[in-house]
């Protein structure tokens, strides 16, 4: 599991809920295990007290199912599951994003360059969970520009119950790079005003997720 130690912050408990969430969508945590609560508080580096409420978080929101003193399984995903996130996806992103073509402020601009830079970063290391992790915060940040809370938390949650388990066979053959590098080329064609390139873009991203790195039955 590529699970790295956490340091001192003000939530442990959110922290953990966070690094899960991103474990899970990168195939980290998968649905044909149990995991502890003391093993995963080793690998965090914590006590087991943020872990164990952490794990009932991602309960409360269906990511995870308790079994009882043992530990947890992630819920496993059908490929109809996959499919009508991602149909989802695209009804509620590209648009949104496909309306932000050329309106843009130059800060905001430079924010969503750094988040793209860090999602090619972690794609070249091969740290999947920081790739996940970098890739939720650029395409929120994005929506975010939009003023609609409640689309970011819906997408949010739309993109938590993803699972991306082909990531490993990506880094090997270096088209998760790739992949990443397409963040970089979506913000150029935003501040170029090339708004039917943007939504090309965003609906090839979008597939190419869900056809290549989730096409795995779980069912």
């Amino acid at each position: 599991m590529d699970l790295n130690p956490l340091q001192s912050r003000q939530s442990l408990r959110e922290d953990v809920a966070h690094a899960l969430r991103a474990a899970i969508v990168a195939g980290s945590l998968r649905p044909d295990s149990t995991y502890s609560v003391p093993m995963l508080a080793g690998r965090f580096g914590v006590s087991p007290t943020p872990v164990r409420e952490a794990i009932l978080d991602l309960a409360k929101e269906g990511l995870v199912s308790i079994v009882k003193n043992k530990g947890f399984r992630v819920k496993a995903l059908s490929e109809r599951d996959l499919d009508e996130i991602t149909q989802i996806r695209e009804l509620l992103e590209i648009p949104v994003v496909a309306d932000q073509t050329g309106r843009l402020s130059e800060p905001q601009v430079r924010e969503l360059r750094r988040l793209a830079d860090n999602i090619v970063s972690a794609a070249g290391r091969g740290d999947l969970v920081a790739y996940i992790e970098s890739d939720n915060a650029f395409h929120l940040t994005l929506l975010r520009a939009a003023g609609n809370q409640r689309l970011v938390e819906t997408v949010a949650d739309l993109r938590n119950h993803t699972r991306l388990y082909g990531l490993d066979a990506l880094v090997e053959s270096g088209g998760l790079v790739d992949s990443a590098n397409e963040h970089l080329e979506l913000i150029e064609l935003i501040a170029g005003g090339d708004r039917e390139a943007v939504v090309g873009l965003m609906r090839h991203h979008l597939r190419h997720v869900r056809g290549i790195w989730a096409a795995r039955r779980e069912d």
